[in-house]
């Protein structure tokens, strides 16, 4: 159920000279890491981003200087750091909606016994930043820092469509047909995805195109005033445990109407009522 290999780290746009590429390596350094590591070398770190291991080695070591990374002597691999931890609670604190949204996605968890999750945009790939598991059951699922493709996610349609066009040329520019995400591929899951969220409320990819065949979705995004770009919010669980009339009749709309919850304690309007 889960993508493995390299980091998808954002290409540089190297025609504005403003570009620092020295620090985008290093965020990819601490991007590689997810939750259920207990640890990374820096050759694993090197595999999963696709930098050299002589430049993984030297960002390593800086990021650990600075705090960013603990290096506790256990087999020379590092794990998030003190000032990681921080800057992560800085964020997380500042962003208010992420606080409010959680009691409602964890009550929608519950009642559909289904996995919620918020995604955001990062580089060719959706990464999942929230999770919300049902109590009771004991099925990992997916987890925080995994990536899941634009192509074939009911996450990755949802997002396309809720996009403005200037992001969405832009991730076209970034994502350079992976998974087969061509212009006219895109252009059309664009265009069908945002005729389901106008007409129903949520995107439903259909399990025949699904980039993993072991999970279910569906998927609503979200706007927040804090935010330039639009986050997703997603409910899934496995096949056997989830229909795709479920899905229609029962969880897409709840999930709906979760986000719809959402926007009303925010104080404003719904994220399908514009879209440049």
């Amino acid at each position: 159920m889960t993508e493995t290999g390299q980091t998808d780290t954002p290409p540089a746009p190297q025609r504005d000279r403003r570009f620092a590429e020295t620090l985008a390596r290093g965020l990819a350094v601490l991007r590689a890491f997810r939750a259920s590591d207990d640890g990374l070398g820096n050759g694993e770190i090197a595999e999963r981003t696709g930098l050299p291991k002589s430049t993984v080695s030297r960002l390593t070591f800086t990021l650990q200087s600075l705090g960013y990374l603990t290096h506790a002597g256990r087999h020379d691999l590092y794990r998030p750091g003190p000032a990681l931890l921080a800057l992560g609670n800085v964020a997380a604190a500042s962003i208010t909606f992420v606080e409010i949204a959680g009691p409602i996605m964890q009550r929608l968890a519950d009642e559909t016994g289904t996995l919620a999750l918020m995604l955001v945009r990062d580089g060719r790939k959706m990464l999942i930043v929230r999770t919300w598991r049902p109590r009771g059951v004991s099925s990992l699922w997916l987890e925080v820092g995994h990536r899941v493709p634009f192509n074939g996610s009911s996450s990755g349609h949802a997002m396309l469509a809720a996009m403005d066009a200037r992001l969405f040329r832009e991730t076209l520019a970034a994502v350079d047909g992976d998974r087969g995400l061509t212009r006219e591929r895109a252009e059309a899951v664009r265009r069908h995805a945002w005729g389901q969220l106008l007409g129903q409320g949520y995107v439903l990819t259909d399990p025949g195109e699904y980039f993993a065949p072991s999970i279910h979705a569906v998927a609503r995004p979200f706007r927040s005033r804090d935010l330039s770009e639009p986050v997703i919010f997603t409910c899934g669980a496995l096949p056997q445990d989830l229909s795709v009339e479920r899905m229609r009749e029962d969880l897409g709309p709840r999930l709906a109407e979760a986000v719809e919850d959402l926007e009303r304690i925010m104080g404003q309007g719904s994220s399908l009522a514009t879209r440049d």
